[in-house]
């Protein structure tokens, strides 16, 4: 199993199936992908059956390109690329990245390049997936949804760190 799809299986544990949530902007969500995502992705409408028919396999190319490459977590140690790619699903591949830029200490620009990449040399990987969690945690505090969906939220990161500590610990 390649790294992404050990991840993915890990999101899609936080993302469940069909959900249309009156609170949620998302809208009619399944497997995590909202309509409009699935619409966009496809270049046509879906039908709501359609949507509740999906499959992880049908699924996991938008999450590759659309999250796990858009938000380099490809580039990134075992462990941390989990926790960059969970966020990119759950916020948004660019303020992911963005996250990860403050916590490497480099300008969050949203592009994980060169410098990026430098600041991560020679850090540890237990301590940025610590540091990065609380920086999760904080960004969810801050949402004015976080009254009706914050409990889930901590609770995926606090489930999405342990399972990126236990990959570290068993690469």
């Amino acid at each position: 199993m390649t790294r992404f799809e050990q991840c993915l299986k890990t999101v899609l544990k936080s993302e469940g199936g069909l959900v249309n949530h009156p609170k949620d902007p998302g809208g009619l969500t399944n497997l995590g992908v909202t309509r409009k995502t699935w619409e966009a992705w496809k270049g046509r409408g879906v039908t709501e059956a359609e949507m509740s028919g999906l499959t992880p396999a049908d699924v996991a190319p938008l999450y590759r390109q659309r999250y796990w490459e858009a938000s380099s977590a490809h580039k990134l140690p075992v462990g941390l690329d989990l926790l960059v790619f969970d966020h990119a699903v759950n916020a948004g591949p660019g303020r992911a990245v963005r996250m990860l830029q403050t916590v490497l200490g480099v300008a969050p620009d949203g592009i994980f390049g060169c410098q990026s990449m430098d600041a991560l040399k020679g850090r540890s990987v237990m301590d940025l997936l610590h540091t990065y969690s609380a920086y999760r945690e904080s960004y969810y505090r801050s949402l004015p949804t976080f009254g009706v969906f914050g409990r889930g939220w901590l609770r995926r990161v606090k489930d999405t760190l342990q399972e990126a500590m236990a990959y570290v610990e068993d690469s």
